[in-house]
Formats: structure tokens, C-alpha cells, sequence
């Protein structure tokens, strides 16, 4: 089956939500999407963390399958460190604190031996070192990206390099219409694709997700849920999922992408039952099977029977 790289930060969070509160959880977008694409296949995972990052986390990575070969520990460094307080619509998050540590220095190095990886996802860092994880790789059969707002904003020709070099683009929809300038995400979305990348995917929370391609446009909903007790690391946990499907089907048709929607959306509704990555250490790929079932039961219908009509 082939292997997944995904370079992307390693770290410890502290979280307030109305339903409670964790300090120094381990968490960060390389582990929620590692653990998520660990479920589907091999993983080559490449961060920095220092030496007060929790060695049972790593373990519990490489029991699930996922190469830590490409995690540098540096001895005496404090790992990533984030804080933030969500409100109780559960969308509105303010920043407590954030402390880089080791991360303020990250500069990701692949390993020879994986320099070859088909299905690589590039989690949100700096796009300058996006593109050069790229530049360190033989050309992959599909990269995913993430961004955010700040770069955007902060480091915009360097972003639109990197879109004439992925595949597909992952943002929310606000992200979606400051990078094209566009209000309408429909439109925000066909300009982004004119930007460079095959496809664009934008995540509206607990709205779902749409796929965009030049072929059309496919859209989920969210998983209706009783309980939503965390909501950090969602994004990530539906990119690992994703890519992780992708690398399970050995498949980037516009078919296998929209399956690969619907895992991403199963697996993030599980991330955020918990606090962390709590409720994905303990998914296992039947609670998957479960969940992606439910998700396209809710989403079928008949077909339309207007065109029966007497006069049609």
C-alpha cells in the first residue's frame, strides 16, 4: 500500500471550551492528521518537537503505524505550545498564547528513503517551507496543502508559488474568499482553482465540506452530533483522513475524492467528541466503516420523480 507523508507541527495544547478544560494535551496538526491517516495506511511523519514532548504520545504513533523517522527531538527545547478558549457557539476562538519553542526553527528535512512517497500532505506552516518539502521530493501522485489567514495575508506570493505546485487546496470558507477576493465561495472557489491547484475543498465547521474541481462541484454536510466537546484539530483530522483514503484506494480519480470527502468527515466528527486527540486514539477502522455509513445513509434519496408528471 503506498505511504503517507505528512510534514506539519507536533505539539502541546492548552484548551478552554463550555465543556471543560485540558492543559498541555498533546496535539497539533502533524499528530490529528497522522493519527487519522494512520488508520488507512503507512505514515512518514516529519516535525520537531523538544524533549519535554510526552514519549507515550510517540509511541502510541509508532504502534499505530506511523515512521517517526523524520521527527527531530532537540535536547533542552521546549516543544510548540498553543492556548485558546472556544465560546459557546463553539466558532469563536480567541488565542491565548502561542510559544513556537523548537518550531520557531523548523526546518523540515525528508529522509532519503522517503523522498519518493506517492501521497504527501503539507499541514499549515509557512509556505516557503512547503514548497521546500517539494523541492526535496520526486514528484508525488498528489499533495494536499493547508493554509491559513496569516499567510494569506503575510506571505501571499510565496502561497500562490506553492498552489501552481498541489493538487488540492484545503481552507474555510473565510480563508476561501480572502485569498480569492471573491464573496461568493462558489466563485471564491473557481478562482482559486485558477490559481493552479486540480481541486479546492472548503471546510464550513459544522456545515460540511464542499469539493471543487473544473469537472463540478460536490458538497457533505457535517455529521449531526449530540455532543461536541473540542473542536481543535478538526481540519486536520479531516486532511489526514482524506489523504489517508487516497493512499488506502491507490486512487485520485473525482470519484475516489469524494469518498475520501466522506472519510475526512466521518473521522473529524469523532475527533471532536473529545478533548485532543482522546476520542482518535481510540477509533479503530470499524467505528470508521460505522460512521461513513451513517454519513452516506443521511445523504441518499430517490430519484426525482417530477419528470413522471402527466405533461412532462
Amino acid at each position: 500500500m503506498p505511504s503517507v507523508l505528512i510534514v506539519g507541527s507536533l505539539a502541546l495544547d492548552t484548551i478552554e471550551t463550555p465543556f471543560g478544560r485540558v492543559d498541555n494535551t498533546v496535539g497539533g496538526a502533524g499528530i490529528y492528521a497522522g493519527l487519522a491517516a494512520s488508520l488507512l495506511a503507512p505514515v512518514r511523519l516529519v516535525g520537531a518537537v523538544g524533549d519535554d514532548f510526552p514519549q507515550e504520545m510517540l509511541s502510541t504513533l509508532a504502534q499505530r503505524g506511523v515512521d517517526l523517522e523524520g521527527v527531530t527531538i532537540v535536547e533542552g527545547g521546549r516543544s510548540f505550545r498553543w492556548g485558546g478558549r472556544y465560546y459557546f457557539d463553539m466558532h469563536t476562538r480567541e488565542t491565548l498564547f502561542t510559544e513556537l519553542g523548537v518550531f520557531a526553527d523548523f526546518d523540515p528535512r525528508i529522509p532519503e528513503q522517503w523522498r519518493s512517497t506517492e501521497y504527501v500532505f503539507l499541514a499549515n506552516i509557512q509556505p516557503g517551507l512547503q514548497i521546500s518539502v517539494l523541492d526535496q521530493v520526486a514528484p508525488p501522485r498528489f499533495v494536499v496543502a493547508d493554509t491559513m489567514n496569516f499567510w494569506i495575508e503575510r506571505d501571499r506570493d510565496q502561497l500562490l508559488t506553492l498552489l501552481g505546485r498541489i493538487d488540492l487546496l484545503l481552507v474555510n470558507d473565510a480563508e476561501a474568499r480572502q485569498l480569492s477576493g471573491e464573496a461568493n465561495l462558489c466563485t471564491a472557489a473557481s478562482t482559486i482553482l485558477g490559481l493552479g491547484p486540480r481541486y479546492v475543498v472548503i471546510k464550513k465547521g459544522e456545515y460540511g465540506a464542499s469539493l471543487v474541481s473544473r469537472a463540478g462541484h460536490f458538497a457533505l454536510p457535517a455529521m449531526p452530533l449530540p455532543d461536541v466537546t473540542d473542536p481543535t484539530g478538526a481540519g486536520d483530522t479531516f486532511a489526514g483522513g482524506m489523504i489517508g483514503m487516497l493512499a488506502w484506494l491507490d486512487d485520485t480519480s473525482e470519484e475516489a475524492l469524494r469518498q475520501a470527502l466522506a472519510v475526512g468527515t466521518a473521522v473529524a466528527s469523532v475527533c471532536v467528541q473529545d478533548f485532543g486527540v482522546e476520542a482518535l486514539r481510540k477509533l479503530s477502522l470499524e467505528m470508521l466503516y460505522e460512521r461513513y455509513e451513517s454519513l452516506r445513509a443521511m445523504t441518499t434519496f430517490a430519484p426525482c420523480p417530477l419528470n413522471q408528471k402527466p405533461g412532462w
